[in-house]
């Protein structure tokens, strides 16, 4: 078994008490809805950077 070690005390804490270490969210394994959500989200600060960019480059 490939078990992770934590690196340290707090990693560990976690590790005891609620089974493991944190890693990063894959949307692909999400629920539709919540893929959706996140998709959205992401999408709309990609427009908002885009188009604050765009106004000060403008102005």
């Amino acid at each position: 078994m490939n078990e992770k070690k934590p690196f340290n005390d707090v990693g560990e804490h976690y590790q005891k008490h609620v089974g493991g270490i944190p890693s990063n969210a894959d949307l692909k394994k999400m629920p539709k809805m919540i893929r959706l959500i996140g998709y959205f989200l992401i999408g709309c600060a990609a427009i908002f950077i885009v188009l604050f960019l765009f106004g000060w480059l403008i102005s």
